[in-house]
């Protein structure tokens, strides 16, 4: 029996998803398989959220972690002895969605694993003739990415309902309302820079020119009413109302060319976390979310998206008028005051529109950048003087504080960035270089995060 490159080789009945969605995936500690405890047996590949932003999932070459975020603290290993590239969690349930990857992948590259962690093995696949690139799962959906393709399956049986063709799509960029008042995805359209958003509750596709470079990265509001964009450029994050494609923001992370690998709401989608290769975590705000993934505003509102020219990085249309007054204006804002559109390029016009952003957080460990001399471990040692005790990390006798500006791209560091449940002006963040920490900012002024919390977690995992 042959299997084409959407097809399931096998099923996962209904009612035992119905059963594991009730469960909490926080097995007893004597279920832990892996009893790998030195720092350097296992290496990071993959790290990312959940939904909710309450766990995070860190995939290694010998299987897969869970951690629960704040408080920070390991929830259950599982040492398959091979690698997983990707760790999809569905909310806080049992079921996680796995892809192998790295040196000596545990699962075909092509295929798409879902592990029962209460019953310990695998109850379900999906089979693809390519391998796939990325992956998000929210309650009734799983969504597969494909270097060529997008494919939307129930989860409850895996019936395929829904695929797309889309440009080339190596990063696997893909977005997928988590929230249950609405399905929206979004992901690269047929060219360059050009997302597409299915509101599927709507029965409507919008083609959004969000860039004239490729695509970087995406994210969509948990109300799936906000869509955020960057370009591989890494200098401009763009929002957009995924109803009508209109470009609500226009925001800037730096002058510098970045890698930036993670874009992340909050729960309200007030709230935009952007993390690069740079080591640092920039916050916007950007204004509360409609609550009905776009059904209300695209009832008055029937236009569909044709601006001309993309809306580059270096062109398109300026930020929309929700202009948000938490994020720090642009040093020539003035001048579109002063002087009319006509007297100005377009670059210093698009220049001044942008916003920036209004809290920061600079990661200790981007000085590392994942590699180094010597074991890697992190060491936290007081320091006296003021600051009450601040907490330093060093590694083999060197501070290693961020300064100034934005940083410098480290080859490799990847983060993940979710908000505190606990708090709600908190940020968790992960990074490939094992640093998990948990910093919080004002939402008023903003400014310089404060870190709270630090944790060294990388390549060492619970026996």
């Amino acid at each position: 029996l042959g299997f084409n490159q959407h097809t399931p080789r096998a099923l996962l009945p209904s009612r035992l998803f119905s059963r594991a969605r009730a469960m909490a995936a926080s097995p007893p500690s004597s279920s832990v398989t892996s009893a790998r405890v030195q720092p350097g047996d296992d290496e990071i590949i993959y790290l990312g959220f959940n939904q909710d932003h309450g766990c995070f999932a860190c995939g290694t070459d010998v299987g897969f972690r869970v951690y629960n975020s704040d408080p920070f603290q390991l929830t259950f290993a599982r040492d398959f002895g091979g690698g997983i590239a990707v760790a999809q969690m569905l909310f806080r349930c049992n079921i996680q969605a796995l892809v192998g990857g790295g040196p000596s992948p545990q699962f075909p590259p092509n295929k798409v694993m879902i592990w029962d962690d209460h019953q310990a093995r695998m109850i379900g696949e999906l089979a693809f003739r390519s391998r796939v690139r990325g992956l998000q799962l929210r309650r009734d959906r799983i969504a597969v990415a494909l270097e060529h393709k997008a494919y939307v399956y129930n989860f409850a049986d895996l019936k395929l309902l829904h695929s797309v063709e889309t440009i080339s799509n190596p990063r696997g960029l893909l977005a997928l309302s988590p929230g249950a008042t609405s399905t929206v995805l979004a992901c690269p359209g047929l060219h360059r820079g050009q997302v597409r958003v299915e509101l599927y509750d709507l029965r409507r596709t919008k083609f959004v020119p969000a860039h004239e470079s490729h695509l970087a990265c995406l994210a969509v509001s948990d109300d799936g009413s906000r869509l955020a964009t960057a370009s591989e450029k890494g200098t401009l994050i763009r929002v957009f109302d995924t109803a009508d494609g209109r470009q609500l923001h226009e925001l800037r992370r730096g002058s510098d060319k970045a890698d930036i690998h993670c874009l992340s709401f909050n729960r309200t989608g007030e709230l935009l976390a952007v993390g690069s290769d740079h080591g640092t975590v920039h916050v916007f705000s950007v204004g509360s979310s409609g609550g009905d993934g776009g059904a209300s505003s695209s009832a008055t509102r029937e236009r569909a998206v044709s601006s001309p020219g993309g809306g580059g990085d270096d062109g398109g249309a300026g930020a929309g008028a929700d202009s948000n007054r938490h994020n720090v204006p642009s040093v020539l804002a003035p001048l579109r005051a002063l002087l009319p559109d006509w007297r100005l390029t377009r670059g210093v016009r698009n220049y001044a529109s942008t916003e920036w952003a209004f809290a920061r957080f600079r990661i200790p460990d981007a000085a590392f950048g994942g590699s180094g001399g010597g074991d890697g471990r992190m060491v936290v040692e007081e320091e006296e003087g003021e600051g009450g005790g601040e907490g330093v990390a060093r590694r083999h006798g060197s501070v290693s504080r961020a300064s100034g500006g934005g940083g410098v791209p480290r080859a490799g560091l990847r983060v993940a960035v979710g908000f505190s449940q606990q708090v709600p002006n908190a940020l968790c963040v992960a990074t490939s270089a094992g640093g998990y920490y948990v910093c919080s900012f004002d939402l008023a002024r903003g400014g310089e995060c404060e870190m709270t919390f630090h944790k060294y977690f990388g390549q060492a995992t619970r026996g």
